[in-house]
């Protein structure tokens, strides 16, 4: 057993000297009377001397305390049973849950998978909602920005993406939580119980008054568990982050806390090499993928903020949620002109896809610049021309609206999973103008364009 001693405490900063044998970085140490305060080398100082940063309070901790070496890393239980369940950063379920059985422990710091393991190819990750597969593709094993303010929709869209994930893909959806209020864990994880989706899923979190050190490394120990069902049990994994800019402001902190020199705007010197090191092991290999969804805070909507400008680099999609289309019922409230997607290219949807993405921005882009004129003079006012763009841009926006199943018991209407093809085929009939006599309300609510044919859909449905 390497036993040390406590030097120095500054808040969650503390120094400990070890007399035997001196800890490696990321080694984590346990001291106070039962062992209960975690504490996580990030510095080695001298040949006797380490500096950590504790993962929990450090009240009662004093000079000269007994310090004990695990001689191991921070580690989390991983395996099929911690589906369902919620756990803090040190792995322990706080669901009031059973106590786990067959669960291995794997540590939280992994190297990100070798060029030479990961899959070359680009893939579309397909989601099943009409509006983020043909305008926003997302990308099997990439990384996707979901911003929007509050009541617009984001826990919704994330709750369906796990159901279609887990009802459809055979796959495994981690959440994680990171500087989350009680309030909200406590949401989210009733919303998914009753959406039926929980037992696919793990929930871990790291709480906003939980010191730095515990958030900084619960995105990680989420990663770990995402990487065990990749490279274990060779499964296609979707990882939930909210808020990935928290993860940034727990590195601040402890920045600082270390009496790093700050770096522009008071952000930690190693701001690119933290993030990167998170964000790289999110990769598409031989044995599965990670996809991940990230919500992310842009401070006073500064998109020059360092913080900002890092996360941008390595997102592949970006959606952005509208709070005018939530209001207008147009659900999902995705911003079909803000929202843009690096995989909407013609080498990777191909041709057609790419063709038909276009002329519904096009599209869009000039019923945008046509509001104003309806706004003021009439849609009477419009040339012929003008009137059938506005036609097609309305019937489109209706069209890629769709009920989700995890809204079923709210809306009473149906769910709908709709393949790329069949949301393709339907945008392209609109711009052909096969349906400028079918009423607005028929596209509605709807899964594919077959749905809209249906007589009893015009009386159906009010909008």
């Amino acid at each position: 057993m390497n036993l040390g001693s406590v030097v120095s405490v500054r808040g969650s900063v503390v120094d400990v000297r070890f007399d035997e044998r001196l800890p490696p970085v990321y080694s984590v140490l346990r001291a106070g009377a039962q062992r209960q305060i975690v504490i996580e080398v990030l510095l080695q100082v001298d040949l006797r001397t380490v500096r950590g940063i504790a993962l929990t309070a450090t009240q009662g901790l004093a000079r000269g305390a007994e310090v004990q070496d695990t001689g191991a890393q921070l580690q989390v239980p991983v395996g099929k049973s911690i589906r369902g369940r919620m756990f803090d950063v040190f792995g322990n379920t706080i669901d009031r849950g059973p106590a786990l059985t067959d669960v291995e422990a794997h540590p939280v710091h992994r190297e990100p998978p070798p060029l030479a393991v990961r899959s070359a190819s680009s893939e579309i990750f397909e989601t099943g909602i009409k509006v983020i597969d043909v305008l926003v593709p997302l990308e099997r094993g990439g990384k996707a920005g979901l911003f929007g303010g509050a009541g617009v929709g984001k826990t919704v869209l994330l709750t369906e993406l796990i159901h279609n994930m887990v009802g459809h893909q055979d796959g495994v959806s981690i959440f994680c939580g990171i500087g989350e209020r009680c309030r909200e864990g406590e949401e989210l994880y009733r919303d998914m119980k009753d959406a039926g989706v929980l037992p696919h899923m793990a929930m871990i979190f790291g709480q906003m008054d939980e010191p730095p050190g515990a958030r900084l490394r619960v995105g990680h120990a989420a990663l770990s568990m995402a990487e065990y069902f990749r490279d274990a049990e060779h499964r296609d994994v979707l990882l939930l982050v909210d808020n990935i800019f928290r993860l940034i402001q727990a590195g601040m902190e402890v920045s600082g806390l270390l009496g790093q020199m700050p770096s522009r705007l008071g952000y930690q010197p190693t701001l690119a090499t933290e993030l990167a090191g998170f964000e790289e092991r999110i990769a598409n290999t031989e044995a599965g993928a990670i996809t991940s969804i990230q919500a992310v805070y842009v401070p006073a909507d500064d998109l020059t903020d360092p913080a900002a400008v890092h996360t941008f680099s390595h997102l592949s999609s970006s959606l952005v949620l509208s709070r005018k289309r939530a209001s207008e019922g147009l659900f999902p409230a995705v911003d079909l002109l803000q929202s843009s997607s690096t995989m909407l290219t013609p080498g990777i949807v191909g041709e057609r896809h790419y063709r038909i993405a276009r002329e519904i921005r096009a599209t869009l882009a000039q019923y945008e610049d046509l509001k104003d004129i309806i706004a003021m003079l009439g849609l009477e006012q419009l040339s012929p021309d003008d009137r059938k763009v506005v036609a097609r841009a309305r019937r489109l926006e209706r069209f890629l609206t769709q009920p989700f199943f995890t809204t079923e018991q709210f809306s009473a209407i149906p769910g709908r999973l709709v393949s790329r093809k069949d949301a393709l085929d339907g945008c392209e009939r609109i711009l052909h103008d096969e349906f400028k006599d079918a009423p607005e309300r028929s596209l509605y609510m709807i899964g594919a364009i077959e749905e809209a044919l249906q007589p009893a859909r015009a009386q159906a449905n009010p909008c």
